[in-house]
């Protein structure tokens, strides 16, 4: 009998679990469509919240629209704020969108080769295949970055990629 409360129990945290991931799923492609049709009141009242509970993507995209003034004030330090937390996570996009700010942005954060190298390294070594645009696209960032780094800023980064653990 305690076995199959057990079970039971199982089988209703793994229903729950399921729902809220499906849940979750369709809050994200509920608010893309949003944004797709410039409706970003809608896209942000989704991702905000999201955001806030740690949600990466939700993040990233939230940094995006900071970074663009899309639906909301244009704030760069804003937007390194997301794109920041998310790419502590180890999220690709956001590792990029972070290092290309500390690399090559306008000035929030402050100017960080060794910081955008080291973010832009890792997001390489995370985008996957359906990125390819993106991964493209670092690969010659980081290019750009390593021609106008010296060699003990290189090694710095180095060292910061080897020791970078996700975490919050």
């Amino acid at each position: 009998m305690r076995s199959s409360v057990l079970f039971m129990s199982l089988m209703l945290l793994l229903a729950a679990t399921t729902a809220f991931a499906q849940s979750l799923e369709e809050r994200m492609r509920t608010a893309a469509g949003a944004y797709e049709r410039k409706d970003y009141a809608a896209a942000i009242a989704i991702w905000q919240p999201l955001a806030e509970q740690g949600n990466a993507e939700a993040q990233t995209l939230l940094g995006a629209m900071y970074w663009s003034g899309e639906g909301v004030p244009r704030d760069h330090a804003e937007a390194a704020k997301w794109y920041l937390r998310a790419a502590r996570q180890g999220y690709a996009r956001a590792q990029n969108d972070i290092g290309f700010m500390y690399g090559f942005g306008e000035g929030i954060p402050p100017h960080d080769d060794v910081q955008a190298y080291k973010w832009i390294s890792l997001a390489i070594m995370r985008y996957t295949p359906k990125n390819r645009n993106r991964l493209d696209q670092a690969i010659k960032d980081r290019a750009a970055l390593r021609a106008r780094m010296t060699p003990a800023q290189l090694a710095q980064a180095e060292r910061e990629i080897r020791d970078w653990k996700p975490g919050h």
